[in-house]
C-alpha cells in the first residue's frame, strides 16, 4: 500500500467538529467560548449522527452572545 491509499482509508463524509482548540467552558453557561458547544454536546459528540450533527452546527453562531459580554478588564479602567 502506497501513502496516497493510506490517505484514502481515512477520508470520511462526516461534518466536522466545531472546534478550534479555544477549550474553556464558560461558568454559568456551560458553553465552551471556543466553538460554543455545551459540555454535554461536547461529550457525546463523536457518538451523534452527522444530521444531529448538522443541526447543532447551525446553531453554534446564535450562541455566541451568551459567553462574549465582558465585565472590567483593560478597557473598562481606561479613562474616556
Amino acid at each position: 500500500m502506497n501513502k496516497q491509499d493510506s490517505n484514502e482509508i481515512w477520508e470520511r463524509e462526516e461534518i466536522d467538529s466545531p472546534c478550534i482548540k479555544l477549550c474553556s467552558i464558560h461558568p454559568s453557561e456551560r458553553i465552551c467560548i471556543g466553538c460554543y458547544r455545551s459540555i454535554e454536546e461536547i461529550g457525546i459528540w463523536s457518538k451523534l449522527s452527522p444530521e444531529v450533527r448538522s443541526t447543532i452546527m447551525k446553531e453554534l453562531p446564535g450562541r455566541a452572545h451568551q459567553v462574549q459580554k465582558r465585565r472590567g478588564g483593560r478597557g473598562s479602567r481606561l479613562t474616556k
